[in-house]
């Protein structure tokens, strides 16, 4: 009997399988390629949160996953294990970034200016139905700039610092397979600050949002300020074994750098990730912000918003509630069917002659 049970599971579970792709459709090169032409944003969040920068790949998840986004996610860390690790970039710095757009809430001057760059923050947000109709919705032509920002641009923070603004961070000298990777090694409390800034690169922007959302609607300690967000593309330096320096290709970064006045002094919070996703920066550094001193189980202490934010682990917890829990609610249902017999029998018992 168990093993008809087990066959019948199996086969159940092979044409479950079967309906999902048969509802997808085929996925082809074409399809494949649609995908990363349409949702640029989306490829640049699933690759930021799978630490895997591959737009090929990441249209590769959405499409198999016809879009579920932990799915999607989930096949591409899972395909990042089997890769080896040939090489590890020099580091990357602020002043260097190839920048998009750049724009700080803190100061309207800014050293190189306000950048705006590609953005819908100041659009009115009108659904295209005619193209429901058969029509083309063209975007408007880009006039180009009489005099283009600079493509290098400084970091307002290094500014204030140099103005007695704010204390600069000690420069961090590790490099190579010496600095701490949280994809090899176990996330600790209190964290290495490596690992809290990565941890908050591959987070779920969600979950991140929802949290720095509640730091900045008074269940943190401080509401913070945008000091600098920046969308940018980042030199990805090489060095050979031979000892040659070579560039691998761009890839494009989000940064936020947000502050809060602490005495005479600006405290700053920061936060980087792969691809351009602002909101997911800006919510991140916020955390980071409000981190130090944060009260036990509260939305901004670390423990909390980097285990919690940390969406294929999550997700997959949540989901396997799916699965079969048989033994354990039986159990449950015993021990409820126990206690109620013998409350009954307790009831019915006659009362102790006096």
């Amino acid at each position: 009997m168990a093993y008809v049970a087990t066959r019948g599971g199996e086969r159940a579970i092979e044409q479950s399988q079967r309906l999902f792709r048969e509802d997808m459709g085929a996925i082809t090169p074409e399809r494949v390629a649609e995908v990363r032409a349409a949702m640029p944003y989306l490829i640049d969040r699933v690759m930021g949160e799978a630490s895997l920068y591959d737009e090929d790949l990441a249209a590769l998840a959405l499409a198999q996953t016809g879009g579920e986004l932990y799915e999607a996610i989930l096949l591409l860390r899972a395909w990042r294990t089997t890769q080896p690790r040939v090489a590890v970039a020099d580091p990357v710095t602020q002043d260097g970034l190839f920048t998009h757009r750049r724009i700080s809430a803190a100061f309207k001057d800014i050293p190189g200016g306000q950048v705006l760059g590609p953005t819908l923050d100041y659009a009115h947000r009108i659904l295209a139905t005619e193209v429901l109709s058969g029509e083309t919705h063209m975007p408007d032509p880009v006039t180009p700039a009489a005099r283009p920002a600079p493509a290098q641009q400084p970091s307002v923070a290094a500014w204030q610092a140099d103005n007695d603004l704010l204390t600069a961070a000690k420069p961090d000298d590790t490099l190579g397979n010496d600095i701490p990777d949280v994809t090899r090694e176990p996330l600790l409390f209190p964290a290495k600050r490596a690992h809290t800034l990565q941890s908050l690169a591959r987070a779920e922007t969600g979950g991140v949002l929802a949290l720095g959302y509640a730091a900045q609607r008074g269940y943190g300690q401080a509401h913070p300020t945008v000091n600098e967000l920046r969308l940018a593309e980042a030199e990805v330096m090489v060095t050979h074994p031979r000892g040659t320096q070579f560039s691998a290709g761009r890839v494009k970064i989000s940064e936020a750098e947000v502050v809060k006045k602490k005495g005479t002094q600006l405290e700053l919070g920061f936060s980087a990730t792969m691809g351009w996703n602002e909101v997911k920066v800006i919510a991140a550094a916020t955390l980071d912000l409000n981190s130090e001193g944060a009260p036990k189980g509260s939305a901004t202490e670390e423990e909390f918003f980097l285990y919690h934010t940390e969406g294929v682990e999550s997700s997959g917890f949540c989901i396997h509630f799916k699965l079969p829990h048989y033994v354990t609610f039986q159990s449950s249902l015993d021990a409820m069917r126990d206690a109620k017999a013998k409350k009954a029998a307790k009831e019915k018992a006659p009362e102790p002659a006096e």
